[in-house]
């Protein structure tokens, strides 16, 4: 059956065991308009997002891999890029890996050098997710659900984690996150897929055109923690507030560009901490190749550009393709980084009572729709 014509609805299959035999589950969620979602509940990864471009044709536009194995092997985990992953307790980074709440210092994991990244050393993306797919009138999708224990890789708190897929008729992926905490803890979930809508495999993200809304940035010192600044974007090479290829200065002399090794920086969307009732418009991507075009609006204040720096080709994709530097992007939504040290930046602290509560949705189209 052609893609374009793959009936709508939620398929479960297995996708094979972790090493301790407990299964792996792969659900594929279809709409009537072409577009597929391939998530795994290990990780809750995005394993393939397959979407037309202008002229029909439908590719996989995601990196990752056809099979468990890839995201277990030993090259993955020592790259460890976190293809289409999801990210907790804390997207991103925190100095040190320590914080201190209520007067209390806790010392997270270091997996990062000194730091502290995407949740430790087994983080949200290395578990195995509870899972259960709907039917509904807002779309096909999965629904996953895990406890973090108190005191896992150094958090406080009981945290219940929940998170939702929803693909729908409108061809956008929703996805909404909820939290609850018996202790106060700092929490900051995210989604961390690299994308190429010009198909994945194709060697290279740099002709893509990148509109982000944001007017500042958040500069990072040496190891890549955010100094507390908030600047603007203005007369940077971080200004993409109009379509720019993502190559155009990404080899700019500029410290921000050299410490990065490219762009894995923090743009600033709002800085509000009170979560918005309805998602703000985070940004825009257009492959001139292909049409194709991903739209991402979040109620997050945040959003992490990552232009794919540290892909080195150690790792081989799907169809045998290695994946080499600048292969991919991600756009992270999210709280600022290290905001547990930066009283300056909107709070990530989860109170019991409260409800975490997030929403991103990436809707993708091509530029044949906007005519």
């Amino acid at each position: 059956m052609p893609d374009h014509q793959q009936k709508k609805g939620v398929e479960a299959s297995s996708f094979g065991a972790l090493p301790d035999g407990r299964e792996v589950t792969l659900y594929r969620l279809s709409n009537d308009r072409g577009l597929t979602v391939e998530v795994m509940n290990y990780g809750g990864i995005i394993v393939s997002l397959r979407a037309p471009d202008r002229e029909g044709k439908v590719e996989d536009i995601v990196l990752g891999f056809d099979r468990l194995d890839g995201y277990l092997s030993d090259a993955y985990r020592q790259l460890n890029p976190y293809f289409g992953a999801l990210i907790g307790r804390y997207g991103n980074r925190i100095d040190q890996g320590r914080f201190t709440l209520d007067g209390v210092t806790h010392q997270l994991a270091t997996n990062d050098g000194d730091n502290h990244l995407h949740g430790g050393r087994q983080g949200f993306d290395r578990r195995l997710w509870d899972a259960e797919p709907f039917s509904g009138e807002d779309g096909e999708g999965v629904i996953l659900r895990t406890v973090s224990e108190d005191g896992e890789e150094g958090y406080p708190g009981r945290l219940e984690a929940t998170v939702s897929y929803t693909l729908t008729d409108a061809n956008a992926l929703e996805v909404r996150y909820r939290a609850e905490t018996d202790r106060p803890t700092p929490v900051n979930l995210t989604q961390h897929s690299y994308f190429n809508l010009a198909g994945e495999g194709d060697p290279s993200i740099l002709d893509h055109e990148l509109t982000i809304h944001g007017d500042a940035f958040t500069p990072v010192d040496a190891t890549l923690i955010p100094t507390g600044e908030i600047r603007d974007v203005a007369d940077t090479p971080f200004d993409f507030r109009g379509p720019t290829p993502i190559g155009a200065r990404i080899g700019d002399d500029h410290r921000q560009l050299e410490r990065g090794g490219g762009y894995d920086h923090n743009f600033v969307l709002a800085m509000d901490s009170a979560p918005l009732e309805a998602p703000r418009r985070a940004a825009r991507v257009v492959d001139p190749g292909s049409g194709r075009v991903l739209e991402i609006a979040t109620t997050e204040p945040g959003l992490q550009f990552y232009s794919g720096n540290f892909l080195d080709g150690s790792v081989t994709g799907k169809g045998g393709e290695p994946y080499g530097k600048r292969s991919g992007f991600a756009l992270e939504t999210q709280h600022f980084p290290d905001s547990p040290n930066q009283p300056g930046f909107p709070s990530t602290i989860l109170e019991p009572g409260e409800t975490y509560r997030s929403l991103t949705v990436y809707r993708f189209s091509t530029d044949a729709d906007d005519g």
